[in-house]
């Protein structure tokens, strides 16, 4: 949720709103509608001042006076009622409205749209193509199977099988090993969420057509952990002493796709259903910046460790999600496309969500809103099917990444017979 106040007296900060590509004259509509509400607010309190000193007569008043007194105070009551019930709608109206404004970009986004990313570095090489692409070489191996999916479940499903199955487990349990290392609280949250929690999350309205719904039962799959992990505190005020919070939530995450058709079709880069490690930090506001680049740097010792090479490009403001002030993306080279494909991204929400859930830090005797932040520590099929190719060698052998040995226990995986 946007600040209003800002939005009227901060030139800035409504600036990085229309950077953001809003919809043109939804901030017009906005303005005039809060003032709408405003000028109820006024009218709603005097005319209860005006009814509450009318009761107050009625018991002073000589007994010939009292009908007329009763009658004109019950006037008033009607007129209050009538006000209150324009002031809700007005107040519903600001609401809705002020749901749709997303939250302004940082300065320090580069301007445009999503072919205008800035490349900060780049760590590794390009690689020539394997003799199989990922989703062949995964078929060659036993180790998807999106036929029988879609038997079961309709396309863009997957089953992951034998080594690619114990391969997921290392990986979840190598990355959460990482995160706890790191002062993360490891966190297998619901994956079943309210409406009021997928929109105090900032997901909702905007990202509606891409969720799950369970209409029976008033309940969302989450296509992100992060989602469940920002309502651990909704409502509370944290002390300043317990910032930052940070959770590593481990869930499958489910996405419609809506809008791919046709796009990334092969093999489990883009599902319907996946595993997910996520960070979720609730930070103090004048330290969200560094936490952000911690993330970031959690991010690439994860990438670097699997030996996989990538890049890390700043979003252009006119690309970021409703909700993210500024995020990070870390690519990694796909062989087989002959170009650089998004794994993780890390996103600094400042107090959008934070607004929305009531979540404060108590300092210096006040109070503030959080600054929450979130970034994938490991999206885990996508990470797998980079491996696919970085790892496979010209016989058909599967170099299994240094760091995760130890969990699967073995250096190679050979062909299938």
């Amino acid at each position: 949720m946007i600040d209003l106040r800002r939005l009227r007296d901060d030139p800035a900060y409504r600036q990085g709103i229309e950077r953001k590509r809003v919809r043109p004259g939804l901030l017009e509509e906005l303005t005039a509608a809060d003032d709408e509400r405003r000028r109820l607010v006024a009218e709603v309190d005097g005319l209860r001042a005006r009814q509450n000193a009318a009761s107050r007569e009625i018991g002073r008043a000589d007994p010939q006076d009292r009908p007329a007194r009763i009658a004109a105070a019950a006037a008033l009551k009607e007129e209050l009622a009538a006000a209150e019930a324009r002031l809700a709608a007005a107040a519903a109206r600001v609401r809705a409205l002020a749901l749709e404004v997303p939250n302004p970009a940082d300065p320090a986004a580069p301007a445009g749209g999503e072919d205008d990313a800035v490349t900060l570095r780049t760590c590794g090489e390009p690689v020539a193509p394997p003799p199989l692409d990922h989703a062949a070489y995964a078929e060659r191996m036993g180790w998807v199977d999106v036929a029988h999916a879609a038997e079961a479940s309709g396309s863009r499903f997957a089953y992951l099988m034998r080594d690619a199955a114990l391969l997921e487990l290392a990986l979840v349990a190598w990355v959460t090993g990482v995160l706890v290392a790191e002062g993360f609280v490891p966190t297998v949250p619901p994956v079943l969420v309210r409406e009021r929690t997928m929109e105090e999350a900032g997901f909702f309205p905007t990202d509606r057509h891409q969720v799950y719904a369970i209409p029976d039962d008033d309940l969302y799959l989450v296509g992100t952990s992060e989602i469940p992990l920002s309502a651990l505190h909704r409502g509370e005020i944290l002390d300043e002493a317990a910032l930052p919070c940070r959770y590593a939530g481990f869930s499958s995450c489910f996405r419609r796709e809506a809008g791919t058709y046709g796009t990334d079709t092969r093999g489990i880069f883009r599902v319907h259903q996946f595993d997910k490690v996520e960070m979720f930090s609730f930070s103090h506001p004048d330290a969200s910046d560094a936490e952000h680049e911690r993330l970031l740097a959690i991010q690439e010792r994860i990438v670097g460790g699997l030996g996989l090479p990538y890049r890390v490009v700043d979003i252009a403001a006119g690309d970021l999600g409703a909700a993210a002030a500024r995020k990070f993306d870390v690519e990694v080279w796909l062989p087989s496309e002959g170009r650089w494909r998004e794994l993780t991204s890390c996103s600094n929400y400042r107090d959008f969500s934070a607004r929305r859930l009531g979540t404060r830090v108590r300092a210096g005797g006040a109070t503030r809103l959080v600054h929450t932040l979130n970034g994938t520590a490991c999206a885990v099929g996508r990470t797998l099917l980079f491996c696919f190719e970085h790892c496979q060698q010209p016989d058909g052998t599967f170099v299994v990444p240094e760091v995760l040995r130890p969990h699967l226990g073995r250096d190679t995986v050979g062909p299938p017979g």
